[in-house]
């Protein structure tokens, strides 16, 4: 463990005595973890950040969770928030492969004991985090339980445009362009620049809000569009998650029926052939599930509580 690092606790919003620090994964990588806690909390949830994310976004989460007695552990993934970026822009979600991202998830947990942070643990993991959480499951994440909002097992994309992903993110290796964006995509952040009544992530202006006024705060916290060696990466992690049968965990899953950033048909699917899993279905809600409006976030986070108390 190296030196404590900043929280940005105004814009957090999180619990009171919220710590950060920075690590070293296994391969060098300097990544951001950090923690709420308190003396109400009997377990501990290891939160994964979706992509462009941040510690300080799941402050208002970590203070719903520990209300309900859950301590809080949230990351700075490799590549995003104020882990180490790529060199050759910043601004850019870039990963050299997919599994690196486990690395990062070895951190958290061996984190999460240093800390002394109570047991058991439990997993919650959101879109992009959603895909390794799945793939840390498989490899023996020591949860009692997880829960899962719009998780990445499957990209938005036009069936249409579909081929054309998968060739041209393919190709940009040997031909050297993979650290260029896909079409569509660019170094501004999605947040700074959406129109709230047009926005993928939310109906709520206050939540809307409270995640804009994190980066026009902390402006280094802003991420852009994925590279398509992120893309690539990504959609080979996908498929091979897809072919995997679920693993024996106890599982929540929450799907807003207005969602449009991952495939729904994809979520449906693991769900549907997850032994010990609940799909739930959220009418008019967006990306952003834990980030709705007051009555869907308390639905949500009772949800997840009930589901963790009552696994074996």
């Amino acid at each position: 463990m190296l030196a404590g690092a900043p929280l940005f606790d105004t814009v957090a919003d999180g619990p009171a005595g919220g710590h950060t620090d920075w690590l070293r994964t296994s391969d060098g990588v300097r990544i951001r973890v950090g923690h709420w806690t308190g003396p109400e909390a009997r377990g501990t949830v290891l939160l994964f950040p979706g992509r462009t994310e941040y510690i300080e976004k799941y402050g208002r989460a970590a203070r719903d969770l520990l209300d309900r007695g859950f301590a809080t552990v949230a990351v700075d993934w490799r590549g995003q928030g104020l882990a180490d970026r790529p060199d050759h822009n910043p601004m850019q979600g870039h990963v050299h492969h997919f599994l690196d991202y486990q690395k990062d998830v070895a951190a958290v947990l061996r984190y999460a004991r240093d800390q002394g942070l109570p047991e058991p643990f439990y997993l919650i993991a959101h879109s992009m985090g959603g895909c390794i959480g799945l793939r840390a499951l498989y490899d023996g994440l020591p949860v009692k339980a997880a829960a899962f909002s719009a998780p990445m097992w499957g990209i938005g994309i036009a069936p249409a445009l579909r081929p054309f992903a998968w060739v041209v993110s393919a190709l940009s290796k040997p031909l050297g362009f993979s650290h260029m964006f896909p079409p569509g995509q660019n170094a501004d952040s999605y947040v700074n620049t959406a129109d709230f009544n047009e926005n993928s992530l939310t109906t709520d202006r206050e939540m809307f809000d409270y995640m804009l006024d994190q980066l026009r705060a902390h402006p280094d916290l802003a991420l852009g569009g994925p590279s398509l060696r992120w893309l690539g990466e990504a959609l080979v992690e996908m498929r091979a998650l897809a072919r995997k049968p679920s693993p024996d965990v106890p599982t929540i899953t929450f799907l807003g029926s207005a969602e449009d950033i991952v495939d729904r048909s994809r979520i449906r699917d693991r769900m549907g052939r997850w032994p010990n899993g609940t799909l739930v279905e959220i009418d008019g809600a967006r990306h952003e599930v834990m980030m709705e409006g007051p009555e869907i976030r308390k639905m949500v986070f009772d949800r997840i509580a009930s589901h963790f108390n009552a696994a074996p």
